[in-house]
């Protein structure tokens, strides 16, 4: 049997539904994954079974409002035994939801035989959200509160689930909020700016939004603000330099004698012209009434100076010329440098103040620089002996001290950094030589260093008959473990200066692991050897120790813990005996209410000392508050302090105030019970009430100063006599013509202001103010005229003129939210001003307080539904002084023209068999 199969194609032309924002016109044959905002077509089956022609009367009905046909009704006709194809044209709202939905067709014919064919759709959600900047005032006084406003519309199909924050702003609304599909809301923030503004300045708040479900939506928009300064400091026509006058009454119980009395200070630093050519550093200090500490300052005088490649210091320093020649010797004298392209030529002179076996000595040197972090240098250091018999070190110039030197540093590589210094020295009687090598080496999981220093016992160096070795390494093993180690040798015979002790000899191997169980906690375990020998006489101590230790370091919310615990063996030389020593330490710290607290005490039980198992409790604690910007105090205390710090000034008790009286004017109030350096059990006690001012010494007339005057016009209003003008800190007041002066004012840029307290509610002036004016002239003028303030008044009209069986524009917007009804913004602008607002679809608008002129309206659809389109979205006009204009935006539903040829085209066959 033969079967003639004959294919028809249907086709139902549409060609473009009329929206006010583009849409595709294409009809697209699916039924999954459709989009809200296409148009599809559905196809059904239809067969005719009888040997009689057909013809049905059809109409189409959704589960859902929101998917509209576009073919409501219809009739088909069909020939005997043929199936042919039905297609359904269909629009899915962009309002749709995400899901699946259903579509009937009804067919009856004209027996009035019904029957009904189902399909389902499937229609995928779409994330779209949009925020758009409303209203941000251009311009907001310093100490005043910026307010910005956004628009937040969800655009797509979906719930969306919102976080607001802001970088530089405060939210007003909720930090997290849920938003349905087409359902907008407002969110405003606000920012306090500083009254202490010292220039104008543009401050941008930021708002992001972030999406939980499509982190693609997240979006972060920006309002942009200019800060107008009411106490502008960095304007003015002298270049000045920063100087601090103090004087001090200081008092002191020191070894059961009691001392005082004044002590001052000058220092200023700074340039001394406007291009910041000349700098300038100076300090002199009085003699100090009490005797010298850490706490009190020693008698000072200096100057230096730099311009370009020239440096030249006069007065108090403390001289280096190499690490090995001559470390730091604190002393009087001067040192001139002048620093060319590749090369360097200096030299000192200097005459100890705390160091009596040198009286005076001369250094000169020059550097070379090989590439950017690459240099040679060589010197040569003259020493003269001093001629009082006085023994600081185990050596003493016997003559006249020559020291040539050479030292340089290389960046071998990215990672790699090498130095070193290789010095010699002669006198009448002996020779020495002594050599420095250093390595430093910093890559992304190891990174380490080593030095070696060697002097000979007759080199007359800063460093004598030593040697010293110091080295450490850490590697990162993974993100949580890493591995150290560290050796330290402390080096011998090395001439300091009478005004500090020497820290005790020190000779320490340790090495460790670290882990970091949590990103706020971590573990240490140490392992080592540690030797300690007091350089004093009598000796408090002189023991070799090997030790295990742990230390835990962990966050808790706002406390910082700091845990330790130290288990060893010593070997005690000073006494001879052999003992475990444990010490167990534990430190807490936090920050509440703008004070920091910290808290810390330990426990020893030791054989370092003259007693064997000698027990020692040390605790303390310390509390700094910030009561505001001005005033601030702070309170230490300690027990008693471990032998091994003899070598520093120990504070007992400690109490400190400062407080500013007025701007450049402040003052500090002191006292302490310390241990000085080298005692051990003599409490000194030391107080100081110290008065500071700091004036800004002008140096140099930069420019000259400026005024500016006007008129102000009377353009309809009652008067413009008594109206006040502000131009940064500068006030002026109208006199009965309108006229005002500004004298006496600093060139630079600025805002003119009026306070509106001054004028009627509704005066407006004629450009926009704040006005920006750049005062560079000796004399400006800036007129302008005040009048009357004109508005616009609106109405958004809904229209309907489509068919009356498709949802009209009231059913979409059911309800009483707002947030869920359909808007659009009206902007009106004109040539330097903006305003937005939100309009929802049959509600009042205006636009108040607008200055006289051409203006524009334009009207943005805000995801407006696209059946609508908006009949006028533009409008041009001029007001005039007092004018209320009134207008009307329509929003028009818009009609569907089908069109779609005469015959239809089919696709059937037909059955031979039936036929016969």
């Amino acid at each position: 049997m033969i079967k003639t199969w004959t294919f028809f194609i249907i086709l139902l032309l549409f060609p473009a539904f009329i929206f006010s924002q583009q849409q595709s016109n294409r009809l697209i044959s699916k039924k999954d994954s459709l989009m809200p905002g296409m148009s599809t077509s559905i196809p059904f089956t239809l067969e005719n079974n009888s040997a009689e022609s057909k013809t049905y009367d059809i109409s189409v009905a959704t589960s859902s409002p929101s998917i509209n046909p576009i073919l409501a009704k219809g009739e088909f006709q069909m020939a005997p035994y043929e199936t042919s194809v039905y297609l359904v044209p269909l629009r899915v709202g962009a309002e749709t939801g995400q899901g699946t939905y259903s579509v009937t067709l009804n067919i009856t014919d004209r027996n009035g035989i019904s029957f009904a064919k189902s399909s389902k759709i499937t229609v995928s959600g779409n994330s779209s959200l949009l925020v758009t900047a409303l209203n941000t005032p251009e311009f907001v006084r310093a100490g005043e509160t910026i307010r910005a406003s956004f628009l937040l519309k969800n655009n797509g199909n979906i719930t969306e689930k919102l976080v607001l924050g802001s970088k530089n702003a405060i939210v007003d609304n909720e930090s997290s909020l849920v938003l349905a599909p087409n359902e907008s809301t407002i969110i405003t923030i606000h920012k306090v700016t500083s009254p202490e503004l010292a220039q104008n300045e543009f401050q941008n708040l930021n708002l992001s939004v972030r999406s939980k479900n499509n982190p693609k939506e997240n979006q972060d928009v920006y309002a942009s603000t200019q800060v107008i300064s009411v106490k502008p400091t960095e304007n003015d026509i002298y270049h000045r330099l920063p100087v601090a006058v103090s004087l001090s009454f200081i008092g002191m119980q020191n070894l059961g004698v009691y001392n005082d009395g004044f002590q001052g200070e000058i220092y200023g630093k700074g340039t001394l012209d406007k291009d910041n050519k000349n700098q300038i550093e100076f300090r002199a200090v009085t003699h100090n009434p009490v005797a010298l500490n850490t706490f009190t300052q020693y008698e000072e005088y200096f100057v230096n100076y730099k311009r370009d490649i020239f440096f030249l210091h006069l007065g108090d320093k403390t001289y280096s010329s190499s690490y090995l020649t001559e470390f730091a010797r604190y002393g009087r004298g001067a040192e001139i440098r002048y620093d060319f392209n590749k090369v360097s030529f200096g030299g000192f002179y200097n005459h100890p103040r705390f160091f009596r076996d040198i009286k005076d000595e001369f250094n000169m040197y020059s550097t070379f620089k090989i590439r950017k972090e690459s240099e040679i240098s060589v010197g040569y250091l003259y020493k003269t002996p001093g001629k009082e018999e006085v023994r600081y070190g185990d050596v003493k110039l016997d003559s006249d001290a020559h020291l040539p030197y050479a030292k340089g540093k290389f960046k071998v590589s990215k990672n790699i950094n090498l130095s070193g210094e290789l010095a010699y020295s002669t006198t009448q009687k002996t020779d020495g030589t002594a050599y420095l090598f250093q390595a430093d080496a910093v890559f992304k999981k190891l990174n380490g260093s080593l030095m070696y220093m060697r002097a000979s016992p007759d080199f007359a160096g800063y460093f004598t008959n030593t040697n010293t070795f110091n080295g450490n390494i850490y590697y990162t093993i993974t993100k949580k473990i890493s591995v150290f180690a560290n050796y330290m040798q402390d080096a011998k015979n090395f001439q300091r200066d009478t005004l500090l002790l020497a820290a005790p000899y020190r000779k320490y191997f340790q090495y460790g692991v670290q882990y970091r169980y949590l990103p706020s906690g971590f573990v240490i375990f140490n392992n080592g050897y540690q030797a300690y020998k007091d350089r004093l006489e009598p000796k408090q101590f002189d023991y070799y120790e090997r030790y295990f230790k742990v230390s835990i370091n962990q966050q808790i919310g706002v406390f910082q813990i700091n845990l330790d615990g130290q288990l060893g063996k010593t070997d005690n030389y000073l006494t001879g005996f052999r003992g475990n020593s444990s010490f167990y330490s534990a430190n807490l710290s936090f920050q509440k209410f703008r004070t920091s607290f910290n808290i810390f005490g330990s426990y020893a039980i030791s054989s370092r000392y003259q007693l064997k198992n000698q027990k020692n409790l040390y605790y303390g604690a310390r509390i700094f508050s910030r009561f505001s910007d001005k005033t601030s105090l702070s309170i230490f205390y300690q027990n008693n302090y471990m032998p091994e710090e003899y070598f520093k000034d120990r504070n007992l008790f400690e109490l400190l105030f400062h407080q500013q009286l007025f701007p450049g004017n402040e003052l500090d109030l002191s006292g302490r019970y310390s241990l000085q350096r080298g005692e051990i059990g003599n409490k000194d006690f030391i107080f100081s009430m110290r008065y500071t001012w700091r004036p800004n010494v002008p140096v140099q007339k930069t420019a000259e100063y400026t005024s500016l005057s006007g008129n102000i016009s009377n353009l309809g209003i009652k008067k413009t006599e008594g109206i006040k003008l502000m131009l940064g800190s500068y006030l002026s007041i109208t006199d009965k013509d309108g006229n005002y002066m500004f004298k006496n004012v600093i060139p630079g840029s600025y805002f003119l202001e009026i306070d509106r307290s001054t004028t009627e509610i509704n005066d407006i002036p004629t450009q926009t103010f704040p006005a920006a004016l750049s005062l560079i002239n000796k004399e400006n003028t800036f007129n302008f005229g005040l009048t009357t303030a004109s508005n616009v008044q609106g109405h958004v009209k809904f229209l309907e003129t489509g068919e009356k069986d498709q949802p009209g524009f009231g059913q979409l917007t059911a309800g009483k939210d707002k947030k869920k009804r359909e808007s659009i913004i009206v902007e009106a602008t004109n040539n330097d001003q903006t305003y937005r607002k939100i309009c929802f679809i049959g509600e009042d608008f205006d636009f108040t307080y607008l200055r006289p002129g051409d203006w524009t309206v334009k009207v943005y659809r805000n995801g407006l539904d696209k059946r609508y389109k908006i009949s006028t979205d533009r409008f041009q006009f001029t007001l005039q002084p007092a004018e209320i204009k009134k207008l009307s935006i329509n929003v028009v539903k818009q009609q569907i023209e089908i069109k779609y040829q005469q015959e239809s085209l089919k696709v059937g066959y037909n059955d031979i068999k039936k036929k016969k």
